[in-house]
C-alpha cells in the first residue's frame, strides 16, 4: 500500500571481479577487494538507489556493489525464490516490512545484534522502528526508509469556498464536518469535500492510529466509528462512492489531480507524483499538505505508515562487507541521500525534513506538517499478517458496497481472524 518515487536517473552499477579473489576471500571488509550483491526494485523510478551505491563505494573503496534490479510487482516473489534457492545475494531491501517475520522464521536473515553492539549503532535514532525488527531476541533487519500518511488538500477549492486551509491539529470529526462544507455542485462539475481510496487501509488505518490496536486483533469493534464515518460521507455524496471507484478503476492520484477533490488522506509518496505531473504540465492544481487528522483524545502528530527495512542474507559469505553497506544506508549519510529525493529516511531529523521540504515544487509549511510524533504501523510484523490483511480487504469491500452492515462485516472479520490465527 505504498509507492516509491523520485526523478528517473540511470543506476550506477559497479561490478568488480578481481583475479584470485575467491568467495572464501570475500568474507571481511577491509581485507582486500570485495563485491557484494544487493537486491532492489525499480532502480529507474527510485534514483536514490544509485546514489546510495555511489556514496557507499566512495566511502568504502575496497567494497564494490553489484545491483540485482527487479520490477516492483515481481520483487517479493523473486526475492523469495533467490533466498530459497541458495542465491549468493548478500543484502536486500524488504519491500513489505510485514514479511520480515516470515523470512526470519525460515532462517534467511542474519542476526545484526553483534554488529550493532560492536559499532555502537544508536537504534533510538529510528524512533521506535528498529525495535520492530527484534525477533526472538535477534535484530534481523534495520529500517532504511519509511512513509506515513498526511492530508493533501486543494488550495483553490478552499479559497473559492472562503474556508481556511486545514491545520496540523484537526480531529477526524472536524475533518468530516469540513469535507461536508466543501462539497458543492453536481454531475461532472461536482466538488467533493474529500476522497477515500478503495484500499481497506484508507478506513482501517485511522482505527489503528492511536497505537492501541493492530489489524491482527480478533475483535474489530474498534474500527466501527471509522466505517460509520466512511459510509456516512459516501451516502451524503461528500466522497465518491466505493462501487464507482472500483468499477472505474479510478486511481487516487488522478482523482485528486483532476481538481474536484478538496482533501485526501494518503501516504506522502503522493507528493512526488503531484509535483512531477505539474512539472510536466499534466496538472495545474495548487496544493498543500497538513498533518493527518487524529482521533479524539490522540495528540496531533500521531500518524500511521509503513517501514522498509534492509537485511543481510544468512547464507551470505560477505556478511562483514554487507554490514558496512547496511550501516551506510541506514545511517546519517544514507538519510541525507533519501531526503534529497523526498523520501523519508527511517532516522529522519529536522535537517532531513528541511531537505524534503526544499525539493523544488513542494508546498509551503511542509516541515511543520511532516513533523510527526508517532508512527503506528499499518501492518505489524507478526505472523499471519498477510493472510489477515487479505481477509480484511474482502470484508472491507462488502461493507463499503453495502452488501454487509458494519456490524456484520466486523463480526465476520473477527471470526475469520480467529480462524486464520488458530485462536
Amino acid at each position: 500500500m505504498k509507492a516509491n518515487f523520485g526523478i528517473a536517473a540511470p543506476l550506477i552499477l559497479a561490478v568488480c571481479l578481481f583475479a584470485g579473489c575467491s568467495k572464501t576471500d570475500q568474507s571481511k571488509a577491509g581485507e582486500g577487494p570485495v563485491t557484494i550483491k544487493v537486491a532492489v526494485w525499480d532502480t529507474t523510478l527510485n534514483p536514490y538507489y544509485a546514489e546510495l551505491v555511489k556514496g557507499f563505494e566512495a566511502s568504502q573503496p575496497d567494497i564494490k556493489v553489484e545491483v540485482i534490479d527487479t520490477p516492483q510487482a515481481d520483487y517479493t516473489q523473486k526475492l523469495s525464490v533467490m533466498l530459497n534457492g541458495g542465491s549468493d545475494v548478500d543484502a536486500f531491501w524488504i519491500k513489505d516490512g510485514d514479511t520480515t517475520k516470515g523470512l526470519s522464521n525460515r532462517g534467511q536473515l542474519a542476526d545484526l545484534s553483534a554488529y550493532i553492539k560492536r559499532d555502537g549503532v544508536d537504534i533510538s535514532a529510528y524512533k521506535g522502528l528498529a525495535e520492530r525488527f527484534i525477533i526472538d531476541n535477534k535484530t534481523v533487519a534495520l529500517p532504511a526508509s519509511t512513509s506515513y500518511y498526511v492530508l493533501f488538500y486543494n488550495k483553490d477549492i478552499f479559497d473559492k469556498a472562503g474556508i481556511p486551509y486545514p491545520s496540523n491539529d484537526m480531529t477526524w470529526t472536524r475533518w468530516e464536518q469540513l469535507a461536508g462544507q466543501l462539497t458543492s455542485g453536481s454531475g461532472a462539475g461536482k466538488i467533493y469535500g474529500a476522497h477515500f481510496h478503495t484500499w481497506p487501509a484508507c478506513v482501517q488505518n485511522w482505527a489503528v492510529q492511536d497505537g492501541k490496536h493492530t489489524i491482527v486483533d480478533t475483535d474489530y469493534s474498534f474500527m466501527k466509528p471509522y466505517y460509520e464515518m466512511a459510509l456516512r460521507m459516501q451516502n451524503a455524496g461528500v466522497v465518491m462512492d466505493f462501487g464507482s471507484l472500483k468499477a472505474g478503476n479510478i486511481a487516487y492520484a488522478n482523482a485528486f489531480m483532476k481538481g474536484n477533490v478538496a482533501m485526501i488522506p494518503m501516504g506522502f509518496w503522493l507528493a512526488a507524483t503531484i509535483n512531477d505531473r505539474i512539472k510536466k504540465g499534466e496538472a495545474s492544481i495548487r496544493w498543500g499538505v497538513a498533518a493527518l487528522p487524529h482521533p479524539e483524545g490522540v495528540p496531533a502528530g500521531w500518524t500511521v505508515g509503513s517501514v522498509t527495512p534492509i537485511a543481510i542474507n544468512q547464507a551470505s559469505k560477505n556478511k562483514d562487507a554487507a554490514w558496512e553497506f547496511l550501516k551506510f544506508v541506514t545511517g546519517g549519510q544514507g538519510a541525507a541521500i533519501y531526503s534529497k529525493y523526498a523520501t523519508f529516511p527511517s532516522r529522519a531529523n529536522s535537517q532531513n525534513l528541511a531537505d524534503i521540504a526544499g525539493v523544488p515544487g513542494m508546498p509551503d509549511g511542509l516541515v511543520e506538517a511532516l513533523a510527526v510524533e508517532n508512527i503506528a504501523l499499518d501492518r505489524p510484523m507478526v505472523e499471519y499478517v498477510a493472510e489477515v490483511n487479505q481477509m480484511l480487504g474482502e470484508e472491507h469491500s462488502l461493507i463499503m458496497l453495502n452488501e454487509a452492515s458494519v456490524d456484520q462485516g466486523l463480526a465476520a472479520m473477527s471470526k475469520r481472524s480467529k480462524e486464520i490465527q488458530g485462536k
